[in-house]
């Protein structure tokens, strides 16, 4: 019987980490391009999206959104993210032109008689209510299948492929850091393997 363990010196083996998949451009372009922008259904679908990739927000986030967070006119949107953090994010051209063709049909989905709480929500679903994280699942899956794509997508992506192409485009890790909201930047690390 030995006393001290030689084992204790010896490191264990990192396990490797997985990186994030991510959508191509033209990947996400196809699926921006499915909603049928003539209902009001299809615009809200279409400024949700766009919102998504533009800002790389958490869908819990982009649902969680209230008018009063939006600040078209200087495109930000104030965000609370994990931990009940705000942080203001911007987004661009195209995600402030497709909410600013929402904002007059969000009225076709509001509920009569509905209550200053429920008159609130950016996004609603179909019965006048705030959209959940679920709800916006559903709609994906719809436009996945509408447009045959051959793909496995789910609303994480959009984050994944805001950070990589950003990163992908020149912006600095700090940025993107604080655009995603991470609260370390051995989170956002993860997307400089996809960039390799």
């Amino acid at each position: 019987k030995i006393r001290k363990n030689p084992a204790k010196l010896v490191n264990t083996p990192r396990l490797p980490q997985k990186t994030p998949r991510f959508l191509s451009l033209s990947q996400v372009d196809t699926l921006l391009q499915l909603p049928d922008t003539e209902i009001p259904r299809g615009l809200r679908d279409c400024a949700m999206m766009e919102l998504l990739y533009a800002s790389g927000l958490r869908v819990s986030e982009l649902v969680q959104l209230d008018l009063e967070d939006l600040s078209l006119d200087q495109r930000l949107a104030k965000i609370r993210g994990k931990g009940k953090k705000e942080r203001l994010v911007p987004f661009g051209e195209k995600a402030y032109e497709s909410l600013k063709s929402y904002l007059p049909a969000r009225g076709g989905l509001l509920k009569r008689g509905a209550t200053l709480r429920e008159l609130s929500p950016l996004f609603l679903n179909l019965r006048g209510g705030r959209l959940t994280v679920r709800s916006f699942q559903r709609i994906l899956d719809q436009y996945v299948q509408k447009g045959a794509l051959l793909l496995d997508v789910h609303p994480h992506l959009f984050r994944h492929s805001f950070a990589t192409h950003l990163l992908n485009n020149g912006a600095d890790l700090r940025s993107i850091q604080e655009l995603l909201g991470h609260e370390s930047l051995s989170s956002t690390q993860k997307y400089t393997h996809l960039s390799i």
